[in-house]
């Protein structure tokens, strides 16, 4: 009897250790897993924290190019206007006498209507007409612009 109480004794003590083991073992376990929850809960921050900033930042870059691309637009329009003014002002121009002296005879100088140098170096319709493709191109650059700006956020959301 004392020899079987010896080797139950000795099978509940060696039941035990590898119970302490095992209970060792979890606990470490249970030490490095709450370690990675804090680990992710912080990572977690950080990218709400970059996610809210890039959402504003978003937010005032689409709103920049919204006023751009509408100052652009109205800005074409007068330019057009503009252009369509000087045209007509410059068609009538050879029809204007009101600074003409009014004599019987024309002097030789007065052979011609005058037109202005309005085919010289461009002229200002010219210039016009070159402002108002900087301003369609602005427009249309900051359009490719806004329309990549998206896609990246969208990537990165």
């Amino acid at each position: 009897e004392l020899a079987t109480n010896e080797q139950t004794r000795k099978e509940k003590t060696q039941a035990v250790e590898t119970l302490h083991a095992e209970i060792d073992e979890l606990e470490a376990s249970i030490a490095k897993l709450t370690e990675d929850i804090s680990e992710l809960t912080k990572a977690v921050a950080e990218l709400d924290a970059a996610m809210a900033e890039a959402t504003k930042l978003r937010q005032e870059e689409k709103a920049k190019n919204e006023r751009t691309i509408a100052d652009s637009q109205e800005a074409q329009t007068a330019v057009a206007q503009a252009l369509i003014v000087l045209k007509e002002f410059y068609a009538k121009a050879g029809e204007a006498t009101a600074f003409v002296q009014q004599q019987p005879v024309a002097p030789e100088i007065f052979e011609s209507p005058y037109k202005g140098l309005q085919a010289e170096n461009g002229g200002v319709i010219g210039m016009l007409e070159v402002i108002e493709s900087d301003f369609a191109r602005l427009e249309a650059d900051t359009k490719a612009a806004e329309a990549t700006a998206q896609k990246e956020y969208d990537t990165f959301m």
